[in-house]
Order: structure tokens, then C-alpha cells, then sequence
């Protein structure tokens, strides 16, 4: 399937990023670092915001706040799809909080995006999944979309054709700005 150009911003670093905790659908401040990190990101954006693309941003406080930053106040529409996957009772906790809950879903679970959408009372990745393409699919001409770094991952899989396993290998920088057109990835930096 194709879609429109899309150039996908994830939030910057937050407390809990720092912190290793895992934060699905749960809020944390951005840290000065992912401050700086926005405004790396609103470098980059003037030339892309002048070709008068749509604007999408999570709900979620981190990404709200990278929005304004990194897109100096342009409009944006804030959609409930864009939100991080929910990753059920493992929210809040720490990465060796969650193993010490779950044992054996985090020794098969290494990647974080199989780690989030394997969490007993989470959202889980089919579910997931479809959220994003349901908003891809919502698209009717370039768009701005700044939300998370799993949703990115999967947003970006969808878009190059890369199946689960290759989603969740794939890096989630903080401070660019991935450019998605024509089935293929350019970070912007």
C-alpha cells in the first residue's frame, strides 16, 4: 500500500527514558536533554513545515511538549491513535522490575516493542498494529506525525515493509526527524 510523505518526530528523552522504566500510556517530563533534543528536531523542521503539511502529535504530555518545540507552534491535531502502546501491569516499572514480575515474558521478550505488546493487560501488538495502519490509512496528503518510539517503529515497519521482528530492530533515535516516502527511511539530522 502507499502512503503520503510522512516525516514522524519521536519525543524527546524523559525522565523515565533516562531512568529505564517503562512508560506506555503513562506520563513523564521531558528531561533538559530531551528539551535540547526538540530543538534539534525544530532545526530541521522549517523547510519541511513551508510545503504546509498536516500536523498529528500523541496525546501524551511528552509528545505534546516536543510539538511545541520542535514545530514552533505550528496547528497540529492531536489524535488518540498516536498514543505509545499501553504495556499493561509492566508500566511504571523498571526494566528489572518487569523481570523480576515476568520472568519469562522479558527472557523472551528482548526487544522492547515484544516486551510492551507481550504485557499481561496490555494492548498487545495486533491491536496495536492496527491502531497505527487505521491512522496511516486516515491520511489524505503529507503529514507531520509526532508520537513515540515504538509506535514509530511499527509506523516505519508498516511503511517499508518490514514484518514484527524487523519493527522492533529497528533504532529509535531521539532529536531527528525520520523522513517516510516511497516505502523507504531517510533520517534527517
Amino acid at each position: 500500500m502507499q502512503f503520503p510523505t510522512i516525516w514522524f518526530l519521536r519525543h524527546g528523552q524523559t525522565e523515565w527514558n533516562a531512568q529505564h522504566r517503562i512508560q506506555g500510556q503513562l506520563e513523564s517530563d521531558l528531561t533538559p536533554l530531551g528539551v535540547a533534543q526538540a530543538r534539534d528536531q525544530a532545526r530541521l523542521m522549517p523547510p519541511i513545515l513551508a510545503q504546509g503539511p498536516a500536523c498529528y502529535v500523541s496525546p501524551l504530555g511528552r509528545a505534546q511538549k516536543t510539538a511545541e518545540i520542535a514545530l514552533g507552534g505550528a496547528p497540529c491535531t492531536t489524535d488518540p491513535r498516536l498514543a505509545e502502546v499501553h504495556a499493561g501491569v509492566f508500566q511504571g516499572l523498571t526494566k528489572t522490575q518487569a523481570a523480576q514480575l515476568r520472568p519469562d515474558i522479558t527472557a523472551a521478550c528482548p526487544e522492547p516493542l515484544d516486551l510492551f505488546c507481550e504485557a499481561p493487560d496490555g494492548e498487545g501488538y495486533a491491536t496495536f498494529h492496527n491502531r497505527i495502519e487505521a491512522f496511516l490509512q486516515s491520511l489524505t496528503g503529507p503529514s507531520v506525525v509526532v508520537a513515540h518510539g515504538l509506535w514509530g517503529q511499527v509506523l516505519r515497519g508498516i511503511i517499508c515493509g518490514l514484518d514484527r521482528a524487523e519493527q522492533a530492530k529497528l533504532p529509535n533515535e531521539q532529536g531527528c526527524v525520520y523522513l517516510l516516502r516511497d516505502g523507504r527511511e531517510t533520517v534527517l539530522r
